[in-house]
């Protein structure tokens, strides 16, 4: 399950913005996984549930936003853009083949909350950027 090692790393990231941005503690999290980086989301919010204690984020909500992949049919050559692995082609029933698709898994949004003045968060949008279904930042 390298879904522990990847929130790890999404964890350290969220510290280090939380750090650069003087939060004291973040209060969401969007994470934006590609589906061709072989982590499953399921398996990645249980790892969030299972690391947060104790941090930053401790009390945050994770997000996690799903990147399609397109694909397109092999005889009617009808192209779609799918959230999942689809095997077979909604038209025509023909097998689909992967046109393009995305192996990042991206540490988007964070938001929290600071000292009596709200920070600046410009920078935190995408900060501490890992990508690939093995990169550990």
């Amino acid at each position: 399950m390298h879904e522990i090692g990847l929130m790890q790393s999404a964890l350290d990231a969220v510290a280090r913005v939380a750090r650069e941005h003087n939060l004291e503690r973040v209060g969401r999290i969007v994470l934006r996984v590609g589906l061709l980086s072989g982590a499953a989301p399921e398996a990645l919010q249980f790892a969030f549930d299972a690391l947060r204690a104790g941090t930053v984020a401790a009390d945050a909500t994770l997000e996690i936003e799903i990147v399609p992949a397109r694909f397109q049919c092999q005889i009617c050559k009808a192209e779609f853009e799918l959230a999942q692995f689809e095997f077979d082609c909604a038209q025509c029933g023909g097998q689909l083949a992967l046109r393009s698709g995305s192996t990042e898994l991206v540490l988007a949004t964070v938001e929290g909350e600071g000292p009596a003045e709200p920070p600046n968060l410009a920078g935190a949008e995408q900060a501490g950027v890992f990508t690939g279904p093995h990169a550990h930042s």
